[in-house]
């Protein structure tokens, strides 16, 4: 989506597409923020929270088209309440909520307003709050809204002040494990924050006519330094209630002449993490007991007509997430060989899978084309295992460089650099390893894996983010592309036919093999089909399929 927005004002249809943008952002990165989710309770579920709450906020105004952005802000947090999930979807709520006061009665607004109303917006939020913690989704809020108020005094321009806010608000992200014990011990920054971050880039994205979908940030930037691999985290994330984290209640109060301040009263002394907001006639409540029935029955004593009940478990959550996270850091933890050992770096369960169960690699750094690992990713990965001797296979021409740059730090290692660059040239190196690591040493192994790279071709499958003409082919934004080394070759409607013209221009007739990775929007009845077509369409090589599950790409393939 890309919209263009007036950098000096803004009405109720600009705003709208302002929503959008954030709800659209904030949903393509859900999965990462329900992974970084162990405050207030490590149930994994803040980015799903916090995107219902955003679709709910941004239905309520999806079919209008109203330019009055007071009206229109006024339903968008209406909409949040009503859709308010969790902890900090009830926040957000209420951050909207301030915002939608600030343009009550306004037609449109600048940047100066909107400074205005990022303050009202971050005071509503902590007042929605029994006892603020910082550390949190209110302090990274907070220090946006001051950050936009500072710049606001010397600058209209909104798409600037937006964009300050959004350096500030990383940053105070960044910092959120200094103020949150839980969240140093757990190696994570606040999942609310983050949730928050990417609804202002997703904004800044547009403003900036950059596209809000497809693009991948690096996971990396959501860990910070911590014991996250000697059992600490477990410690820190055991529930300190012997009875465990007990159940989140959510639910809407509808009726007449509520007294919102005794309701809040009432509640916050039946429970923890408790949120009430709304007026007189509804009511959010958002409740953390061991009891369901407690605040349930309440509300029905005092004469509310119940509506949108959640009852959750969070105990039953706490430990799924927790043995999804102990099953990961055994996956990651590095594999002890003998003699020379080898890093590689790949995205998709299916790659690190083949990479170190079936080809003997001792680390697999996750990172790819849009996710590239620093010199000290790989610093920490020479570190994490015992060999003095190691070879590097980036798998990305991007990657080669800080690849490089590690080995150069390395100075109590030998460590050596193969320049794979792309993940068949990999694969085809780690065949190599495995022929030759018993019989020869570091340069022979070294040597072997470089004559690897060199035989073997490589093909990409994945999507145009734009339209463009390069390398004499067209291709349409969102068209299916081919890369042939790396060269765009083909364009095309469907994946299948672009695989078939990118195999053409590779000779695949006279190859003897081609090998399929299916990523993760593949399934593998699919890619079966595909290589069926295949093996009719090039008879001569075998055509073999492997499942990759890498983000972005649909196949990855080797022709040799």
């Amino acid at each position: 989506m890309v919209v263009e927005v007036s950098r000096r004002v803004c009405d109720g249809i600009k705003l709208k597409y302002l929503f959008a943008a954030g709800l659209a952002w904030l949903e393509h990165n859900r999965e990462r923020v329900n992974q970084l989710n162990v405050y207030p309770v490590p149930d994994g579920d803040t980015g799903t929270n916090m995107t219902l709450t955003m679709r709910k906020a941004y239905g309520a105004v999806a079919d209008w088209d109203d330019a009055n952005v007071g009206k229109v802000a006024e339903a968008v947090a209406k909409g949040a309440l009503l859709g308010a999930r969790g902890n900090s979807g009830v926040i957000l709520s209420q951050i909207l909520r301030g915002f939608a006061n600030g343009l009550k009665d306004r037609e449109v607004f600048d940047g100066g307003t909107f400074a205005y109303c990022c303050k009202l917006a971050a005071e509503s939020a902590y007042r929605a709050v029994e006892k603020p913690v910082e550390g949190t989704i209110l302090s990274v809020a907070k220090a946006a809204a001051e950050a936009a108020f500072r710049v606001s005094q010397e600058e209209n321009d909104l798409q600037v002040i937006l964009e300050v806010t959004l350096a500030t608000a990383r940053d105070a992200l960044r910092r959120t494990p200094e103020q949150l014990e839980v969240l140093r011990k757990a190696g994570v920054v606040d999942s609310g924050g983050q949730g928050l971050v990417y609804i202002f880039e997703g904004m800044t994205r547009m403003l900036q006519g950059e596209p809000v979908m497809l693009h991948e940030t690096l996971m990396s930037s959501h860990t910070v330094d911590g014991d996250t691999h000697d059992g600490t985290w477990q410690d820190e994330l055991e529930p300190e209630d012997e009875e465990g984290y007990g159940y989140d209640v959510q639910f809407l109060m509808r009726g007449q002449s509520f007294d919102v301040s005794k309701v809040r009263r009432d509640f916050e002394s039946m429970g923890w993490s408790t949120l009430v907001v709304g007026d007189e006639t509804l009511i959010k409540v958002h409740i953390h007991v061991h009891n369901p029935a407690d605040p349930i029955g309440y509300a029905i004593d005092a004469g509310a007509a119940l509506d949108d009940i959640v009852v959750e478990n969070m105990q039953l959550q706490y430990e799924a997430q927790a043995a999804k996270r102990v099953k990961k850091d055994l996956d990651d933890a590095p594999v002890v060989v003998e003699g020379v050992a080898v890093i590689t770096v790949a995205a998709g369960d299916g790659l690190r899978r083949l990479m170190v169960k079936e080809l003997g690699a001792s680390v697999v750094v996750s990172g790819g084309q849009t996710m590239n690992p620093s010199a000290e990713d790989f610093l920490s990965a020479i570190n994490a295992i015992g060999n003095s001797e190691i070879i590097i296979l980036p798998n990305n021409k991007n990657i080669v460089m800080a690849a490089e740059q590690a080995a150069k730090l390395s100075v109590t290692k030998n460590v050596r650099v193969v320049p794979s660059r792309t993940i068949p040239q990999g694969v085809s190196a780690l065949f190599a390893y495995m022929n030759t690591k018993e019989g020869t040493d570091l340069e022979g192994i070294f040597g072997a894996m470089q004559a690897a790279i060199a035989s073997v071709r490589s093909a990409e499958i994945t999507t145009s983010t734009k339209t463009i003409t390069l390398d004499g082919i067209s291709a349409q934004e969102g068209q299916v592309i081919g890369l042939l080394d790396g060269k765009l070759s083909a364009a095309g409607d469907t994946i299948d036919g672009v695989v078939e013209t990118v195999l053409g221009k590779g000779e695949a007739h006279n190859a003897d093999l081609i090998t399929l990775y299916f990523g993760d929007v593949v399934r593998e009845p699919q890619a079966n089909r595909l290589a069926e077509t295949l093996r009719n369409k090039f008879p001569g090589p075998e055509v073999q399929v492997v499942r990759g599950g890498q983000p972005l790409y649909p196949y990855l393939i080797s022709i040799e």
